[in-house]
């Protein structure tokens, strides 16, 4: 696990046969009426990768936001709403590309900061987490800011190594820690995406990044949100401890 050092940097397009680029590269996002930020956020990720990186979409809303996805491009996997955990879970299983790139819809992540993301996957990190908190994330609501640092505090108390952002939306993942792993939880899903690899062994890189004030309104309640995500980072840690632990032998 580090933090904080800034990857030797490429633009994602090396054509070195050990080297990913954006043709490598999903990103992937669960929508749920964000029409007034997806197309700002689909056009830039278009953008920084040149046309190259798949995207795809797990939408449930019930305005524009399908129907503008695929004028950009987008595959769109249409769902019920059924939370942002369900969603994800959805996008990051679907791609068949060897790397998956979570964010969010609304605006509030620096898709510019990608090719920063697809270096450290090719200096070898398995998981590349992007670290809103570092630079202060003065964009985000006092409230929200104060519970993702007691967020990671827990989490870092239970695990045992220290981390600095557990419910970024803005990650990178090589497919086979995907693959890897039963993934179970639904608000704090976020949680479950870093710390389970990081429990299991996997090289993870938080790296900072600029967090912006989100376009259109939030759809998950502080309260309950955080209530349900402190109880995902509790049982996944106490999860993956027991996991720890030597079994006996069947006989």
């Amino acid at each position: 696990m580090s933090t904080g050092e800034q990857p030797e940097m490429t633009d994602g397009t090396d054509d070195a046969d050990d080297r990913y680029t954006f043709d490598d590269v999903s990103v992937v996002m669960g929508t749920y009426n964000e029409e007034e930020a997806i197309g700002k956020v689909l056009a830039d990720i278009d953008e920084v990768t040149d046309g190259k990186a798949e995207v795809v979409c797990v939408d449930g809303s019930s305005d524009r936001t399908p129907e503008i996805a695929r004028e950009h491009g987008a595959t769109v996997i249409e769902q019920q709403p059924q939370g942002y955990g369900v969603a994800v879970h959805a996008a990051i299983t679907e791609p068949d590309r060897p790397i998956v790139v979570t964010t969010d819809c609304d605006d509030t992540y620096p898709m510019e900061q990608l090719p920063e993301f697809l270096a450290l996957i090719n200096q070898g990190y398995d998981v590349v987490s992007g670290d809103r908190l570092y630079h202060g994330a003065d964009a985000m609501p006092a409230f929200n800011r104060f519970g993702n640092h007691a967020f990671a505090a827990v989490a870092s108390l239970l695990m045992g190594t220290r981390v600095h952002d557990t419910t970024t939306g803005m990650r990178a993942y090589r497919r086979e820690v995907i693959e890897s792993i039963e993934w179970t939880e639904n608000t704090g899903l976020s949680a479950e995406l870093l710390i389970r690899p990081l429990m299991r062994g996997y090289d993870i890189r938080e790296h900072p990044i600029e967090y912006r004030e989100r376009a259109g309104e939030t759809k998950l309640d502080p309260l309950q949100g955080g209530v349900e995500i402190a109880r995902s980072i509790v049982k996944v840690s106490l999860e993956e401890r027991l996991r720890e632990l030597p079994h006996e032998p069947t006989q």
